[in-house]
């Protein structure tokens, strides 16, 4: 049987960008229809190929500006609309803020369908490039090859490359050359890795990712303000020699990598906080100043990754949260106790929960650098240990505080926060989805939303921290 040929995919021009959407994406109309278009600028007039109908709603993309408009702007960095990483290069950065600030809003009465008494207008930030403090690449044998690469080389076989993951694709990584969101030095340690072994692919083959072969892996490189790098090489294959000599080269070229770190990975999945890491040289964490805090961060450490709006944001949470002297305070999902170490010194007791076990044991560090002695810290599952047993051992909360993951928090950790029934309920998020979500549940069950205040954490990107303060309904 023949097979059945695919049609054309149908293209539209004369297409309006009229707004922003979340998730980076922008807004038109066609036949009456929404219609989500990535990389537009409100005020564009562009030619779209339509790439995928819904009932209710078209994906497209665009395959020509014709009309650029008034507020789009040159994007600085060369991957930009391949990356994927940065989806807002090319819109200025009010733009963007008011963007966001939309986002929560939307989240927060579309998605949770509920109010706020006070919504504060979003805190931005002052660096909107060279802000991240941490970036992971990945090795790949098999690099994505962009659209003028296969013009110019129709014919030319895969090529190894170092960098990013393509969207929606596991198996192909973007070879990064300069990346505009993380440090100057992090670009050159990149830099030098491929140079040092892409040109000895017998001795350094990078990582197959369907085959799931080959030694070079992955990568994370970690800084903090005073210039400091951690570099954490993870290698499919344990290559004693071939490891030690790429990472003495590196130890020796870059004086600034204060812990130069490496484990092995043979899973299926590039996750490791369930392996041992191996300290090549210099110590196993680099410190970060926050405010008159310091905090020590090791390669499983969670840790905001703009620094300099931290301070910002964990100033909103402390005012948020307003502890008081004989307070008790809860804070869930709490990763190296950085929030948890941040309001302890305004109340009577903190306690900490998270996941990680390594996690904790920087929190407990934490603590110890600082001073601070009215912290306690517990490893595990936030909906196995957060208990009415917890509570009636360690002191009801007066205040809780939660900074869960992506994916919200699970409906058992919610029902177990509204009976404990504490006076404020602290909630920071990066995913206003989830956190809409949620909030709906604890309006529910008896809470209202005081305040809410966005803080742009991510310049360039979708996506946007949000803080919500909650108090019981008055009786």
């Amino acid at each position: 049987m023949a097979r059945k040929e695919k049609k054309p995919l149908p293209v539209v021009s004369g297409v309006q960008i009229e707004s922003i959407a979340a998730e980076g994406q922008s807004i038109a109309h066609l036949d009456g229809e929404v219609l989500f278009v990535p990389y537009g600028a409100p005020g564009d007039v562009c030619t779209v190929q339509i790439v995928k109908r819904k009932r209710h709603f078209s994906e497209g993309r665009i395959l020509s500006i014709d009309t650029p408009s008034p507020q789009r702007i040159e994007p600085v960095c060369p991957h930009f609309g391949t990356c994927g990483g940065c989806k807002w290069q090319h819109i200025p950065y009010s733009l963007q803020l008011q963007a966001k600030q939309q986002q929560v809003t939307d989240a927060l009465t579309r998605i949770g369908g509920v109010s706020v008494d006070e919504q504060l207008p979003i805190i931005g930030a002052d660096e909107t490039y060279r802000y991240r403090n941490k970036v992971e690449f990945t090795f790949s044998n098999q690099r994505w090859v962009t659209f003028e690469e296969m013009e110019q080389h129709p014919d030319a076989s895969p090529q190894s490359g170092l960098g990013f993951h393509i969207p929606g694709r596991f198996d192909k990584v973007l070879d990064i050359r300069e990346c505009h969101l993380i440090t100057e030095t992090t670009n050159r340690i990149r830099d030098a890795i491929r140079e040092l072994t892409l040109p000895h692919p017998e001795q350094y083959p990078y990582f197959n990712l369907r085959a799931q072969d080959g030694m070079m892996r992955t990568m994370m490189l970690r800084c903090n303000q005073a210039g400091e790098i951690m570099l954490l090489l993870a290698f499919a294959e344990d290559n004693q020699a071939s490891r030690e000599q790429l990472l003495s080269a590196l130890a020796k070229r870059f004086p600034e990598i204060k812990s130069l770190l490496w484990l092995v990975n043979t899973k299926a999945n590039d996750t490791f906080n369930d392996l041992p890491v191996y300290c090549f040289s210099g110590t196993d964490h680099i410190n970060e100043q926050l405010g008159d805090l310091s905090f020590k961060i090791g390669a499983k450490s969670f840790f905001q990754t703009n620094t300099r709006q931290t301070l910002k944001l964990y100033n909103v949470v402390k005012q948020f949260a307003a502890p008081q002297k004989e307070d008790i305070v809860y804070d869930l999902y709490s990763g190296t106790g950085t929030i948890t170490n941040w309001v302890a010194r305004e109340c009577r007791k903190a306690i900490g929960i998270e996941y990680v076990p390594e996690a904790v044991e920087d929190a407990w560090e934490n603590s110890r650098i600082n001073g601070i002695t009215n912290t306690l810290f517990f490893a595990g599952d936030m909906k196995d240990l957060l208990t009415p047993e917890l509570f009636a051992e360690h002191g009801k909360p007066d205040v809780i505080i939660v900074d869960p993951p992506r994916a919200g928090m699970h409906p058992s950790v919610v029902e177990t926060i509204i009976a404990a029934h504490p006076a404020k309920l602290v909630y920071v998020s990066c995913n206003p989805a989830t956190q809409a979500r949620d909030a709906a549940l604890l309006v529910a069950g008896g809470y209202r939303i005081v305040r809410s205040q966005p803080v742009d954490m991510f310049p360039q990107t979708h996506h946007v921290e949000n803080v919500l303060l909650f108090i019981p309904h008055e009786p």
